[in-house]
């Protein structure tokens, strides 16, 4: 049962929606905000997804919003999948996928084993990581890219791309880390990341079913929230040459950082 999270009724307050009563149409229009930024970042403003994760966690609860937002973000890897298709094979992720999925067997492990206030202060953890390895990733460029690329540096690398898009849905910056070191061109880069990500999302499936936080109500809020998710793509396409990305990257920055801090501590 998903329940909205600190919701306290108060005199004259809206009924809620026919099909899911515990959820008011305030709380509907902060979710479809969250759906719009995850169309968006796969646009070409990766980072911006994490808005979604924080804001569904904040609304559903943290455990709950991982099976929530999978299904979303499924829908749009299959949506930028053959915007991306002829930049790579699936050979190319080979590499990875492995240590990735190991990574995933630990992430559902964890996380059928810990409480919801854990799991928040996990994705908060997680969430403020990510952010530091954005920073690292964009100052530090020349310094990552002299990394050597071994077994050991591929195996870290996938089972901390499992783990931390397991419990918190959130892996594209050690992607974008293991793409500098590897020295990808942007197309490549693109390619590989879009085969990646719809994989091991689709391989996510079943170990989330298994912890029933993907489920017949979960499923309901994720087609509520599709006009999100396709708003978000229609608009961040056209908008991505038009709108500096520094822009969305210091409000994603600060952001992030006070609702990491928040999940975490709070």
């Amino acid at each position: 049962m998903i329940t909205v999270i600190d919701r306290a009724p108060e005199p004259g307050q809206s009924q809620g929606l026919p099909l899911l009563p515990d959820i008011s149409y305030s709380e509907l229009a902060l979710a479809l905000l969250g759906a719009f930024c995850l169309g968006f970042s796969k646009t070409g403003f990766p980072g911006l997804a994490i808005v979604n994760v924080l804001i569904i966690a904040d609304l559903f609860g943290a455990k709950a919003s991982v099976g929530i937002v999978l299904p979303l973000l499924i829908v749009c890897d299959i949506i930028v999948f053959p915007l991306f298709r002829k930049f790579a094979t699936w050979r190319d992720i080979l590499p990875l996928l492995p240590w990735c999925l190991a990574g995933i067997v630990i992430g559902w492990q964890l996380l059928g084993n810990i409480n919801d206030l854990t799991a928040r202060r996990s994705i908060g953890g997680v969430i403020l990581l990510m952010m530091l390895l954005q920073i690292v990733r964009k100052y530090s460029a020349a310094f990552l890219s002299q990394l050597h690329d071994s077994v050991s540096f591929r195996l870290g690398t996938g089972l901390a791309i499992g783990i931390s898009t397991m419990i918190a849905n959130a892996a594209g910056p050690v992607y974008s880390i293991f793409a500098l070191v590897k020295k990808m061109p942007k197309d490549e880069f693109l390619g590989i990341g879009a085969r990646l990500f719809l994989l091991i999302n689709i391989l996510k499936i079943p170990f989330n079913t298994n912890l029933d936080i993907i489920n017949p109500e979960s499923l309901t809020i994720d087609l509520m929230l599709l006009p999100g998710i396709l708003g978000g793509i229609f608009l961040g396409r056209r908008l991505i040459a038009k709108v500096p990305q520094s822009v969305f990257e210091i409000f994603l920055y600060a952001f992030s950082v006070i609702a990491g801090v928040r999940m975490l501590f709070f």
